[in-house]
């Protein structure tokens, strides 16, 4: 079983990779927000994370969420849902989760709001976008993101703020980078034809590849089995 000690080692060398990548890149570490992902953590290995200082908790399953959310320390960290979410779970996800990474339908928005507007609760979200155009990977294609963000305008209590992407696992460099980077190209095409100053953030990187997406301008990465162990 890992110790506080194991943690906060990791958490030191993701940190000293995250300080290393900005570095390389002319940025500000604290333009990066680490989101650690738990879905493989037990709830007693919150209290570690929490006293090395990850104060980010990224969740792509309610199941085990639920488990985590009930710790008496929860509280202290901001909840990211970033995996696949079905409307139906929405209900649960939006009293609990401050961001979602993973919004890829006017349907799935249009609960979100609805559950926003019920429980009377600003949430954040990310649209997710399938740039490497693989058939397992969920999210929109790039030329649909306009119309999702302009079904947003009507939202009073949903806030998209940015987008988000998965690069192929087990791909070079280079093809990992080109998405990434097509990522952020998208994104500032969108800010400025739509004049969206709110369109900040870019959620990309995970264990494998997350300095590459730093170096291309992520803004938060999600970083599990580097953090975790395993």
């Amino acid at each position: 079983m890992d110790t506080k000690a194991d943690f906060e080692r990791r958490w030191m060398d993701v940190s000293a990779q995250v300080n290393s990548a900005c570095e390389r890149s002319g940025r500000s570490p604290d333009e990066v927000r680490v989101i650690g992902v738990t879905k493989t953590v037990s709830s007693s290995a919150l209290n570690f994370l929490l006293d090395v200082g990850v104060r980010d908790f990224g969740e792509n399953r309610w199941q085990h969420a639920r488990e985590l959310l009930q710790h008496p320390r929860a509280k202290e960290a901001t909840w990211h849902f970033i995996g696949h979410l079905q409307t139906n779970k929405v209900k649960y996800i939006v009293p609990n989760f401050a961001f979602i990474h993973s919004v890829d339908s006017v349907d799935l928005l249009s609960e979100v709001e609805h559950q926003a507007e019920r429980f009377d609760r600003d949430m954040y979200a990310l649209i997710q976008v399938n740039i490497s155009g693989e058939e397992t990977k969920y999210g929109i294609e790039p030329d649909e993101v306009r119309a999702l963000l302009e079904a947003s305008f009507k939202c009073s209590k949903t806030h998209v703020i940015g987008l988000m992407t998965m690069a192929p696992a087990g791909a070079t460099e280079s093809v990992v980078r080109e998405v990434f980077r097509s990522l952020a190209a998208l994104r500032k095409d969108l800010q400025q034809s739509l004049g969206l100053d709110s369109l900040t953030e870019l959620s990309m990187g995970m264990s494998d590849d997350f300095e590459w997406a730093i170096e291309e301008g992520a803004t938060m990465i999600r970083v599990g089995r580097r953090l975790m162990g395993g």
